[in-house]
């Protein structure tokens, strides 16, 4: 059935208050959108975060008069609240998004397929890809930056350590272009999960191990360390995800806007040789050799 949406402005500090109003107003779902075009994808351990300046939008039955919950919010925060009232058409949004997700090419070798369709060229190294709940399908140019490097590496035999492993496309990608072991950690349970369902089904289920923060082994020495988080995280964790890596490592780390990338090569340069920035769409990837 078709729905009607009402997204109110909010703050980092008046967004979960926002959320309970709408629900208390009868929505029948919340979500949280940044109003500022400043994604997030992995918070801190422990952390929820919400952007500074937050959209709640609360979907509604399509029978509902908007007018009462508009001035409900006026009431609450004043007369300039910043809303907006949109009418939903009735879709099947998941198949929507399925119908629009097509096999791409990284690189010269790597393909990623969505499950549900055929590959395109069976000869080349295919990563078939269910992302489910989890962040990562090679679609934003953080994970594209990171797929094209992987490509362009000699992996084979190698040891690679994915930090913040998502939906498990980069280890994956890894293993199907060479390497033997791949250990992937993620905060989300979710992430753990979707990582397992989709190495089963590229059938490398066994080179992969996935762990939660707290369990993540600590004398990993690994000949290939990729990170594609965010900035934050990315500097509150420099100390341990450079030491997943051995002398001689290769790193990647992506999730960082080009305005942030001068303050991480400087922080990540202590114990790498950085190489030049790639950049895609005011997104980076920074990529070193470690020190010997």
């Amino acid at each position: 059935m078709p729905w009607i949406q009402i997204r109110i402005n909010a703050t980092a500090k008046t967004a979960d208050k926002v959320s309970n109003m709408l629900l208390g107003r009868g929505a029948q779902a919340v979500t949280f959108m940044d109003a500022q075009d400043v994604p997030v994808y992995e918070p801190l351990p422990g952390e929820t975060p919400l952007w500074g300046e937050t959209e709640v939008m609360g979907l509604f039955d399509a029978e509902t008069d908007p007018a009462p919950t508009i001035a409900f919010f006026q009431q609450i925060f004043g007369e300039d609240v910043g809303y907006k009232v949109e009418q939903l058409e009735d879709k099947d949004w998941v198949r929507e998004w399925m119908d629009h997700f097509h096999p791409m090419q990284f690189g010269e070798r790597l393909w990623i397929c969505p499950s549900w369709r055929d590959v395109p060229n069976p000869d080349a190294v295919n990563v078939m890809l269910d992302p489910g709940l989890a962040f990562g399908t090679g679609t934003h140019p953080t994970t594209a930056l990171c797929l094209q490097w992987l490509d362009g590496l000699d992996l084979a035999g190698k040891t690679v350590v994915d930090f913040g492993c998502g939906s498990g496309i980069l280890g994956i990608a890894a293993l199907k272009l060479g390497a033997a072991r791949v250990i992937g950690i993620d905060i989300d349970p979710q992430a753990i999960q979707a990582s397992h369902d989709n190495a089963e089904r590229n059938g490398v289920a066994g080179q992969i191990e996935l762990y939660l923060p707290a369990d993540q082994p600590q004398d990993v020495e690994a000949d290939v360390v990729v990170a594609n988080i965010l900035a934050g995280p990315l500097r509150e964790l420099a100390p341990l995800i450079a030491g997943h890596g051995k002398p001689g490592s290769l790193m990647a780390l992506s999730g960082v806007l080009e305005s942030q990338a001068p303050e991480l090569e400087t922080i990540y340069g202590q114990w790498f040789d950085m190489d030049p920035t790639a950049v895609k769409e005011e997104w980076c990837r920074l990529s070193g050799r470690k020190h010997d």
